[in-house]
């Protein structure tokens, strides 16, 4: 009887957390999606340079969790291998002022750590969810902050483990875009350069922050945030809106009263309710406006 996959990659890495048919619903902000056939959270930089090797030797082509807030995760589950930074999570004052964050930090703990050291640039990251390299990643950003503002540089791997030191002039870095987009491997580390402040001031702008999402957004449900990008000359929310669609269901997975531009689980929603709520959707809003909206959530 042949190997398992699990069997197969801890042969090679023993020592490398592993997690066989982990339950994608547990990692996600949506609450949804099947079991990955193994869950890898390495340990180190150097433990994922040894499992990307592996990958390649075995012939399979991994997947990158952050956060999960960004994800929608089959039903059926996810085949091969999913690599989890959790532990990548590193956080750092350069002698120069710069903060130094892993890629699993997440963006609040960021935002925190600017704030306790008299840092300002990162106030509108400190709601946003999930981490920071998939905030670099999808260029994140809210209230008129985005992270090309204060990004000065990061650091990738390549699936063949060799590390490259990329400037931010050069992540060609626009609205929910990055160069990463295009490329394989994993962002492993970013560089922030903020201004010195206030950092009583700070932490005000924060909780000033923190209030208008709460007062404007569905945070007590299931979701990925907002679930379209913002359309040339319009909003998303707001087409969805004068489309009637404000409440529309699709089994639990529902556009929230709230906010029209999030899809939440209102409970037991499935992978394929959100995916066919956000089909519908797109094909209402494009038969009232002509305008077509584009996912901002990863659709595994």
């Amino acid at each position: 009887m042949s190997d398992t996959l699990f069997e197969r990659l801890h042969k090679i890495l023993p020592e490398l957390p592993l997690l066989e048919a982990e339950p994608m619903w547990k990692h996600t902000s949506f609450r949804v999606g099947g079991p990955a056939e193994l869950l890898a959270s390495p340990l180190d930089e150097g433990q994922l340079k040894a499992l990307l090797l592996a990958c390649r030797e075995l012939e399979i082509s991994p997947r990158i969790l952050g956060g999960g807030t960004n994800i929608l995760a089959p039903d059926r589950g996810v085949p091969g291998v999913v690599i989890s930074t959790r532990n990548l999570d590193g956080l750092s004052l350069s002698p120069e002022g710069e903060i130094e964050a892993g890629c699993g930090v997440s963006l609040a703990r960021l935002a925190v750590f600017a704030q306790r050291n008299g840092l300002t640039g990162l106030e509108f990251a400190h709601g946003i969810p999930g981490t920071v390299g998939g905030g670099v990643y999808m260029n994140a950003g809210a209230y008129g902050g985005e992270l090309v503002q204060v990004l000065r540089s990061a650091r990738f791997m390549k699936l063949d483990g060799s590390v490259e030191l990329d400037p931010g002039r050069s992540l060609d870095l626009s609205y929910r875009h990055s160069v990463f987009m295009g490329r394989q491997g994993i962002i492993l580390s970013a560089r922030f350069r903020l201004e010195p402040g206030d950092p009583e001031i700070i932490l005000a702008r924060m909780r000033e922050l923190m209030e208008k999402r709460k007062a404007s957004q569905p945070l007590e449900l299931p979701s990925a945030g907002s679930t379209f990008k913002r359309p040339v000359g319009g909003y998303a929310a707001a087409l969805i809106q004068e489309a009637g669609l404000k409440g529309f269901r699709v089994g639990d997975a529902a556009v929230s009263e709230k906010h029209a531009g999030f899809v939440v689980n209102l409970g037991s929603a499935t992978s394929a309710d959100i995916l066919t709520l956000i089909d519908r959707v797109r094909e209402k809003v494009k038969s009232t406006s002509g305008i077509e909206l584009e996912p901002e959530v990863r659709i595994w």
